[in-house]
């Protein structure tokens, strides 16, 4: 089933005929403090981007309160941790969201949240939150999938560690309760990613395997992934965002801190602008430039009758004369007038040049 081809958040259109729409994510940033937590709503709002995403979690709802090794963090960024720790202190507590909520609106930037069960749901659809996203380690959950899916909101489905059957199947369950507004985002859940990992032609399989729009979850350290995933038809960029990359909070370390989602924001639409489209027509900015391109000018002062050999002329710049590539019809024919040296071969000067 082909998915929609384009789809609105907040009015705010998103596809191919859009610039980019740039996502900070604040995950586990706001460290515990509900203030950082409007702060960095604010933040985004002044460096552009087009929303702020939160993640709405209690740690009994995400994993078990357990220290048996399957639940410990044996490696990356956290390892040494038990799940239920790191979940516990990262957590986003359920009774900010309304104030966040009602701050975004103040400041007239879209928030939305990564649901991680019904609760959550339940919680994001009594603030009105105006779209989902499923996190790559959920896209296995078929019946959360379901159920975000079933209030016929925009829903963005992250793919990191996720085959094409996963991706495939997640896309199934929403749709079976009659949603097509999805939006696929290529991820890599390493924390940071390498951009070697991310192989970005992947982007435009997705697109033409799954008839879906795609984006970009991009847990690089720079930018530079983010922006190449424009010209392979990324219409939705999610960056990790915080005040100070040594916040010591468990995503600070690979998160962009205030100036770089600017610069995030201006780069990715400079080169959805610079996509254009298909044309083979003068552009305003080099009108004043033809006057480089090469054209025929005598080299020898010629008088009207005489027969134009090769040695007579050349094809340089500026590009005053006939163009160049008429040169080997303009030699051999008969000049119809005085031609002086160093002056443009023009019509005027022979009877055809074809």
């Amino acid at each position: 089933m082909a998915q929609a081809k384009s789809v609105s958040i907040n009015h705010r259109d998103i596809g191919t005929d859009s610039p980019p729409y740039i996502c900070a994510e604040i995950s586990a940033n706001h460290n515990g403090k509900l203030e950082r937590a409007l702060e960095l709503i604010s933040l985004a709002n002044e460096a552009g981007a087009d929303a702020v995403k939160i993640q709405t979690y209690r740690p009994d709802t995400i994993t078990l309160k357990s220290s048996s090794p399957e639940f410990q963090i044996s490696s990356g960024l956290w390892a040494g941790r038990t799940l239920y720790d790191l979940y516990e202190e990262a957590h986003l507590p359920w009774e900010w969201h309304q104030e966040l909520f009602e701050h975004a609106r103040e400041k007239q930037i879209t928030l939305f949240s990564s649901p991680f069960d019904h609760t959550a749901v339940d919680l994001l659809e009594s603030l009105d939150a105006p779209a989902y996203k499923i996190a790559s380690f959920e896209i296995v959950d078929t019946e959360l999938i379901r159920y975000a899916a079933s209030t016929q909101k925009p829903l963005i489905i992250s793919t990191g560690l996720a085959s094409a059957d996963d991706i495939s199947r997640a896309i199934e369950a929403a749709n079976g309760v009659g949603n097509d507004q999805l939006i696929i985002l290529h991820c890599v859940s390493a924390y940071p990613a390498s951009p070697s990992d991310y192989n970005l032609r992947t982007l435009t399989d997705k697109q033409a395997r799954f008839e879906s729009l795609v984006g970009l979850s991009d847990h690089t350290i720079s930018n530079t992934t983010a922006v190449a995933s424009v010209c392979l038809g990324s219409v939705f960029i999610e960056k990790h965002f915080t005040l100070d990359r040594q916040g010591g909070g468990p995503d600070d370390s690979f998160s962009l801190e205030p100036a770089d989602l600017r610069n995030l924001v201006q780069e990715t639409r400079i080169a959805w602008d610079a996509l254009g489209r298909v044309d083979y027509e003068l552009k305003s900015g080099e009108t004043n430039n033809q006057q480089f391109r090469r054209s025929l000018y005598f080299i020898s002062d010629l008088t009207e009758g005489s027969v134009i050999k090769e040695a007579d002329i050349k094809s340089v710049r500026p590009g005053h004369g006939l163009p160049a590539f008429e040169f080997q019809n303009v030699v051999g024919q008969t000049l119809i007038r005085d031609a002086k040296k160093y002056t443009p071969v023009t019509e005027g000067h022979i009877r055809s040049a074809t």
